[in-house]
């Protein structure tokens, strides 16, 4: 009898570790939600908060469009449209892990819109106005993705889409990249991408000195008992190997959250044409910040060169 209880005792211990190995990196509860604007705390950051915090204001003082769509397993989806011309190219910007727009996107959309484009930023599934109560790392949010590419598709007609991504939304545009996206869709931009999911969450148990090997078997239980999904599902590199659009990664020498070297086998893997550009002293998700000229520079020669886009030389 009592090796019965001590076994339902070490059941019910896993079990509840197992949600809790959930609850931490993929919950979010539909409670509370509000746009983030809250800077990323930690000395690199710190350094540029008065940047970052002007960036920030300037887009939240922009007038936009709320729009929604119906992702492929019925989420409903929120965005936000930033119109600046008719016919212009069109930008759709994912936020990265428990992030927002307008912080992980002020300066690649101030970018834009100089740029002349329209932007489209979206609430990843589980974030903001957005439906759903699990983040998948940009295993579903790749379908996600390809969702706002075909309602860009079918509102602007022959427009060239970019799809651009910074962090877990850096990750959720090259996985989307092995799909089948609209002809329409001319080019990637990735910021900061993670190999996979599996390698961002063990590279994050080690920060917390916490031992992957024995921690993450639960993670990934977690995943598929109370999110439905499989963590080890795909990775990166896998899905942009299937990539038929030129692709750029940009990544910051000095990140210390997703580390420069793993987006070294994204790039290896990639078929098409593909440029992969690295900021020395730049931290996670800041190379704009860090050198806003030769970002900027980055960008419009891939766009103008991979893509075909006219866009005008940066000036500072």
């Amino acid at each position: 009898m009592h090796w019965i209880i001590l076994l339902a005792a070490v059941l019910l211990a896993g079990l509840a570790l197992t949600y809790l190995c959930y609850r931490v990196p993929f919950y979010s509860s539909l409670r509370g939600r509000q746009e983030i604007t809250a800077l990323p705390d930690g000395e690199q950051y710190a350094a540029r908060r008065e940047e970052m915090g002007a960036l920030l204001r300037e887009m939240e003082a922009i007038s936009y469009e709320e729009v929604d769509i119906i992702s492929y397993d019925g989420t409903r989806l929120v965005g936000k449209y930033y119109h600046v011309r008719d016919g212009a190219p069109l930008q759709i910007q994912l936020h990265g892990w428990r992030g927002g727009g307008l912080r992980d996107f002020s300066g690649g959309n101030k970018l834009a819109r100089e740029w002349g484009f329209n932007t489209l930023v979206p609430d990843q599934r589980a974030h903001g106005r957005s439906g759903g109560r699990t983040i998948t790392f940009g295993l579903r949010e790749r379908y996600d993705c390809l969702a706002w590419a075909r309602y860009a598709c079918q509102r602007f007609p022959g427009t060239p889409i970019v799809l651009a991504g910074v962090s877990m939304g850096a990750t959720t545009v090259l996985m989307a990249a092995g799909l089948d996206l609209p002809e329409q869709v001319c080019a990637v931009i990735a910021d900061s991408p993670y190999s996979s999911p599996r390698d961002i969450i063990r590279k994050v148990c080690r920060d917390y000195r916490l031992p992957p090997a024995l921690l993450y078997p639960f993670i990934a239980l977690g995943a598929r008992l109370f999110g439905r999904f499989d963590l080890n599902e795909t990775t990166a590199a896998k899905e942009v190997r299937r990539a038929k659009v030129p692709v750029l990664i940009i990544h910051g020498e000095d990140d210390r959250f997703v580390p420069c070297e793993m987006s070294r086998p994204i790039y290896d893997a990639c078929p098409t044409p593909k440029v992969r550009a690295t900021f020395p002293g730049a931290g996670h998700g800041i190379s704009y910040i860090q050198d806003p000229a030769r970002y900027a520079e980055t960008i419009r020669r891939f766009l103008a060169e991979q893509a075909g886009l006219d866009i005008p030389c940066h000036k500072d």
